[in-house]
Parts: structure tokens; C-alpha cells; sequence
């Protein structure tokens, strides 16, 4: 692996062979939503998940993937808001695989494609873009437990009005 820079501002978990880079700004919630997937997998609602870092993390590059370790002083630790600093089982390193942004300016009802990816040091990542006042737990639970339905590239053309608000026609027929 190369690195690519000392660290970024950014938690990140493992939920089963992948991470979650949760990025955004001071007090957006990075900690928090790194917490809740902790207790997600634990609850079995989602794959095995523990910490890998929380608020400053290390990116490298292994050929076309980022692989994400905890900054070394905070290796271990993770912020709860109202208890302080906890120590917290973690792991040294894991392969990037979905990248979720709080409080983007891009997040939408129904995001355009583009909105869905990112590149990042010449990787192209999973993305999910979180708008201010949503809880991000049940985006990326979707993220981690569905697929993409067939139907989801063109929503207005199988709506009877044609205006886009239902999925399908065979769900609010008139």
C-alpha cells in the first residue's frame, strides 16, 4: 500500500469485510453514526461491524482500492456524546467500501445517479449524500441490506400521472 497524505477528518467502521467512511463536518455526526452501525451489528440488523477510527483516519491506496487504519493516537477510542471518550474494540486497517457525507449540499429525495458515487484518490466508491436533519442510520442500513431495483433509473415513466411521485403505476393506480 501507498499512503496518500497523513489523515483526513473522517470516522470510519467495518461492517463485515468492508468500511464505512463517514465524513463531514465538526458535529455533523460522524461519531454518532459510527456508534449506531456499531450497535447495528451487534442488534444483527446488519453484518459484524467494529470501529476502525474515529475523527481523524488514514487513507492509502492498494492499486484501485483505499484501505482506511485509525490515526495512531486515537486507535481504539471513540467519542459518545454526553459519556466523553470510550475505548471501543477496533481493527488496524480495511478496504473502503462505502463512503456516506453528512450535511452534503447534494443530498436529495431521490439523488441523481452521479450523487451515488465519488471518486476518491482515483477509486470510485459507493456514496451516500445526507442532508442536514436526516438521520443517516437507516440510509446506510438500506445501502447495506438492499439492492437496487430495476425500475429506480426512470420512476416518472412508470407513473400514471407522470409526474414522478410513484413508483410504479400498479402502486397507486386511478
Amino acid at each position: 500500500m501507498s499512503a496518500v497524505g497523513a489523515s483526513v477528518h473522517a470516522s470510519a467502521v467495518k461492517v463485515g469485510d468492508r468500511a464505512v467512511l463517514i465524513r463531514g463536518p465538526s458535529g455533523s455526526g460522524k461519531s454518532r453514526l459510527a456508534f449506531e452501525l456499531i450497535l447495528a451489528g451487534r442488534a444483527e440488523q446488519i453484518s459484524p461491524t467494529i470501529l476502525v477510527g474515529d475523527d481523524r483516519v488514514h487513507l492509502a491506496t492498494a492499486g484501485k482500492e483505499i484501505w482506511v487504519s485509525p490515526a495512531p493516537a486515537l486507535a481504539g477510542l471513540i467519542e459518545i456524546r454526553g459519556l466523553g471518550i470510550r475505548a471501543c474494540d477496533f481493527v488496524s486497517e480495511a478496504r473502503v467500501g462505502l463512503v456516506v457525507d453528512l450535511m452534503a449540499d447534494d443530498a436529495a429525495r431521490l439523488p441523481a445517479p452521479e450523487s451515488l458515487r465519488c471518486e476518491l484518490y482515483g477509486a470510485s466508491l459507493p456514496r451516500i449524500p445526507v442532508g442536514r436533519g436526516f438521520s443517516p442510520l437507516p440510509l446506510v442500513v438500506a445501502e447495506l441490506t438492499t439492492t437496487q431495483t430495476s425500475c429506480s433509473s426512470n420512476l416518472s415513466a412508470d407513473c400514471v400521472k407522470g409526474i414522478g411521485n410513484h413508483i410504479t403505476g400498479t402502486i397507486a393506480p386511478e
